[in-house]
Formats: C-alpha cells, structure tokens, sequence
C-alpha cells in the first residue's frame, strides 16, 4: 500500500489532521526505499499514550542505519513535516524519530536483536504493509 504524503498533506492543509495510519505506512515505505529490513507496522492504538503506531526496522549497519533515518527525514521535510525529536543519529545503531503520533525505530541488526522491542508491545496489532 503506497500513500502520496504531500497529497495527505494537502488534506492536513484543508482543516482535517494528517492521519496516523498513513504517516505509519509512508515512514514504512520511506525505510524500504533506503532498503531496510524487516519493517513492521505496530499499532498502539489504545494501548498506550505515547504514539498511535510504531514503525520498526533494521540496518545491516551503522552506516546503513544512518542512510535510512536521514532518507526518511528527507523525505517528510520535503512534504514540510518536521519530527519532534531525534536520537540516536550519532552512534547509529537505534535511531528513534518521533513525528507525534508516530515513531519510527531503526535498528542496527545486533541491536533489534538485543532489546527486542516487538516483544515489549507482542500485544499491538501488526498491520501489513501489502
């Protein structure tokens, strides 16, 4: 499932709010274009306060890690969305970038592995991504 983000930003512009779900999947799909691995969609509707949806991913490296946060953030400031937060961006190896009502998680494979926060959330939804 692919979503124009500046089209849904232009619907963001008209009075109604950029919905979640969709910044989810274009996050998803902006990791995928850096060639991220495992990208999963968490929704944490409900379950918690602190964002609508996850999204998880993995690098293969630190500096694959890095090409990846820096292609996603690319990408929503061109469609004039800037994230409330980043960390991690020097050391690479987890990368968190909140946009609010989502954030995203790249991992450096070792690192997923380590702290397995899918397991922490095993009660979300995962929404696929085809």
């Amino acid at each position: 499932m692919t979503f124009d983000i500046c089209k849904s930003l232009e619907l963001g512009r008209e009075g109604r709010p950029l919905e979640s779900k969709v910044k989810a999947f274009e996050l998803a799909n902006a990791a995928l274009d850096k060639k991220a691995k495992d990208v999963l969609v968490l929704n944490l509707k409900g379950m918690t306060i602190i964002a609508d949806y996850f999204v998880i991913c993995s690098g293969e490296s630190t500096t694959h890690v890095r090409s990846i946060a820096e292609g996603v953030e690319d990408r929503f400031s061109k469609a004039d969305i800037k994230p409330l937060g980043i960390e991690g961006l020097n050391y690479s190896h987890w990368v968190l970038i909140d946009y609010g009502d989502v954030i995203i998680h790249i991992f450096e494979d070792a690192t997923r592995d380590f702290y397995e926060l899918e397991k922490l959330w095993m009660d979300a939804e995962r929404v696929p991504l085809s």
